[in-house]
């Protein structure tokens, strides 16, 4: 892991740049909220995602919308569970309810407009362990209930690899879990409830999600992170050789079942190994989209844009940028495309599969009287 700067003196060496295309739409469907803050006092880093941990231990409301607010437009966001503000008692398997209360409270608070046009948590994705089989059906419910109408999917993580140094404290599912009868018992809830399904796998073990999406075609997955392909631990210095291994499994994926679709960000993060993690060199929006583009350009190829969202992955992907550059780098990386691939990799995918109702959109969309 590289030596960190001391957080102020890291964050204080990020590049300011002009932000491009400022009026165009972003609904960023992929943003945590946490208070890390006791753990990160607790205990000194010694994995990457530990570090990063230091830039941001606290990431609620305030600091959600000032990155919202940095300059790019950023109309709605969609909330992805992290583990946080579960409840303190309670049956175990229910205790996840417990952050579902929490984002839809912080998505009350945006909804009022007193904090500006972003719909910050309009819509919430929650964990639950899908290993229950049909028992998993009471928290779904539960989960249903408490966002008052925000609530749109599950994810529960797959990401696994021998080599534990690559996850660090993430390492924490077996190998094979979307495989398993009791995963897909309580995965087929999803569809009768009408959830969508959040996979994070990492790039190796990407046949897990193709094969869950040929059995269940009625359910709408969105990979998370371009499925993670990975630079650090047992796998240092054979990303780019594993490259074209990552890209058939993609095209795999877009051609099993047209409810796949993929977020395309998540490459800051210390898995990926790419230059600029959390090291003072600080790198513009375009070395980053000239890092970025063979993986996210291969995804828009293989699913069209209208199966493709950006997505910031904040506060994660702060061990390498500002939610500013990161929009930048994105923007870059999109320039070619016409205006409707470019309305639906911001914005329009997002709204779709996550049944977002935005007003900034709708009135973008009406034609003009």
């Amino acid at each position: 892991m590289p030596q960190p700067l001391a957080p102020a003196e890291l964050l204080a060496r990020r590049p300011q740049e002009p932000i491009l295309e400022a009026e165009l739409p972003i609904v960023d469907p992929h943003h945590h909220l946490w208070d890390r803050r006791a753990a990160v006092a607790s205990a000194p880093p010694t994995h990457g995602f530990e570090a990063l941990l230091r830039l941001s231990p606290r990431y609620l409301l305030d600091e959600l919308l000032a990155d919202t607010g940095s300059g790019h437009r950023i109309v709605a966001t969609v909330f992805v569970e992290c583990r946080a503000m579960y409840r303190a008692d309670g049956p175990a398997e229910m205790k996840p309810v417990g952050e579902t209360e929490f984002v839809n409270g912080v998505a009350a608070m945006a909804a009022s407009g007193l904090y500006g046009e972003t719909l910050a948590c309009a819509g919430i994705v929650g964990h639950a362990d899908l290993r229950q089989g049909e028992a998993v059906a009471e928290l779904l419910q539960a989960h249903i209930a408490a966002g008052n109408g925000r609530f749109r999917g599950i994810r529960h993580s797959g990401s696994h690899d021998e080599d534990k140094t690559v996850l660090g404290p993430l390492a924490r599912m077996p190998a094979g879990l979307y495989g398993t009868k009791e995963f897909r018992a309580g995965f087929a809830q999803l569809e009768r409830h009408g959830l969508s399904f959040d996979a994070w796998v990492l790039a190796p073990q990407l046949p897990e999600v193709i094969a869950l999406a040929r059995e269940f075609q009625g359910t709408t997955i969105v990979l998370d992170h371009v499925g993670t392909p990975l630079g650090i631990g047992r796998h240092a210095g054979t990303r780019d050789e594993r490259f074209a291994v990552w890209q058939q499994h993609i095209r795999e994926l877009a051609a099993a079942s047209p409810n796949v679709h993929v977020k395309l960000g998540g490459l800051a993060m210390p898995f990926c190994g790419f230059d600029g993690f959390m090291t003072d060199e600080s790198l513009s929006s375009e070395r980053l989209a000239d890092l970025w583009r063979p993986y996210i350009e291969t995804c828009i190829e293989a699913f069209g844009a209208e199966r493709c969202m950006f997505e910031s992955n904040f506060p994660v992907d702060l061990g390498s940028c500002s939610y500013a550059t990161l929009w930048n780098a994105f923007k870059r990386i999109a320039a070619g495309a016409s205006a409707d691939d470019k309305r639906a990799l911001f914005a329009g995918t997002a709204a779709r599969v996550y049944r977002l109702s935005i007003p900034a959109l709708e009135a973008a969309a009406s034609p003009a009287r």
